[in-house]
Order: C-alpha cells, then structure tokens, then sequence
C-alpha cells in the first residue's frame, strides 16, 4: 500500500469509529448497547488494522466481541434475578 492509499482509508475508519462511538453513547437500553459496543469494537479491530497493529485488533476482537458482552450480560441477568427475590 502506498501512502496516498492509505490516508483515505484511515480517515473513513476514523470517521467509522466515531459514528461507532456515538452510537454507543446514544443507546439507552443495555441490551442494544452491548450488540452497538461489539460491533463498534469491530469498527476498531478495522483500525488497528489498518494502522498495523495485528496483535492489538486480534486482542480487541476477543475482548470486544466476546469477553466483555459475555461480563456485561451476565451482570445484568445477576441483577435482574437478584432484583425479583
């Protein structure tokens, strides 16, 4: 790839990250906010790639995508169970 390839193509990814982000913050309902979360940490694994950081995009993917929905969800169903007894 060449420089002036490049440039376009993390301009769109950054400005994808901040739709992303938005998105994010504007989600009220916990359970959309997760599935809005993991596919913004996908818009981010989409960075790190693309400015040559493989091992932090495969780390973002696992803890983006399944480890902290996994943490978070679980957490609600606690509270929710506690929150009927």
């Amino acid at each position: 790839m060449t420089l002036a390839s490049l440039v376009p193509l993390q301009v769109t990814t950054f400005a994808l990250v901040a739709l992303g982000a938005a998105g994010v913050v504007l989600t009220r309902e916990p359970a959309r906010q997760i599935v809005v979360s993991s596919l913004y940490s996908y818009a981010l694994v989409i960075v790190f790639v693309v400015l040559s950081a493989p091992d932090v995009a495969l780390s973002m993917l696992v803890v983006g995508s399944v480890g902290y929905p996994l943490v978070v969800l679980v957490a609600l169903a606690r509270a929710q169970r506690k929150g009927k007894d």
